[in-house]
Formats: structure tokens, sequence, C-alpha cells
């Protein structure tokens, strides 16, 4: 693996982090909503 592979590798990797991070989050607001529209009024 040359320096350019590797520089690709990691930049992939901060990109796959960010957006599990972002999928956690809206997953969380996803089960906020259900739990608020789950309730009866």
């Amino acid at each position: 693996m040359d320096i350019s592979e590797a520089k690709r590798l990691k930049a992939l990797e901060e990109e796959n982090a960010k957006l599990k991070r972002m999928l956690a989050g809206a997953m969380l607001d996803n089960v906020a909503l259900k739990d608020l529209l789950g309730k009866k009024w």
C-alpha cells in the first residue's frame, strides 16, 4: 500500500465514522418521535 492509498483509506474511515454518528443520531430522533407519538394526550 502506498502513501496515496493509505491517505484515501484514512479519509474513507473518517467519512464512515461521520456517517455512523449521523445514522445513530437519526435513529435516536426516530425513537424519540415514536415515543412522543405513542403517548396519549
